[in-house]
């Protein structure tokens, strides 16, 4: 696995399913932490989440379009910094952001069963794809097609570890 750390949630899950996602988690101050320490300061379980670089560069581009930087969003700080990510590794999440927002395919009605009719790929333990070559051909199918507009238009296959 080649992924950037792009830093940490401090999550409560909310059904079965793990996610770093605030529509399908409850996620502490809707904020990515630098800091493992203080992400674990929160009582909440911590994930570390990674991208692959070449998934993490739309995500880049969006949230530097909204007049974050390195200084204020720790996601941009934390892919800068070329970090691995570190943990027991739970899968892929399909997750793309969206004004502030990082949505899930489970929160946008359908998105999990249109991958799995277009791809073959269902998601496993957790609601999370194991394989991240899966993971990541999921993520394209679904930026190709276009499904998650208007809220989404770039996926990235995001490995969760739990830390």
């Amino acid at each position: 696995m080649t992924l950037v750390s792009a830093g940490y949630r401090a999550v409560q899950r909310i059904s079965e399913f793990v996610s770093i996602s605030e529509c399908v988690a409850e996620v502490r101050d809707d904020d990515w932490f630098r800091d493992l320490v203080l992400a674990r300061q929160t009582g909440f379980d911590v994930l570390e989440v990674g991208f692959a670089p070449e998934e993490a560069e739309p995500i880049v581009r969006e949230i530097l379009a909204e007049g974050w930087d390195r200084e204020t969003s720790a996601v941009l700080s934390r892919i800068a910094e070329g970090l691995r990510p570190s943990g027991e590794f739970l899968g892929f999440e399909l997750v793309g952001y969206d004004g502030g927002t990082w949505h899930t395919w489970r929160c946008l009605g359908g998105l999990v069963d249109d991958v799995r009719a277009a791809t073959g790929i269902v998601p496993g333990r957790h609601g999370l794809i194991e394989s991240e070559d899966a993971a990541r051909q999921a993520a394209r199918w679904l930026t190709e097609s276009g499904l998650g507009d208007p809220k989404v238009f770039d996926w990235a296959a995001a490995g969760l570890f739990l830390r």
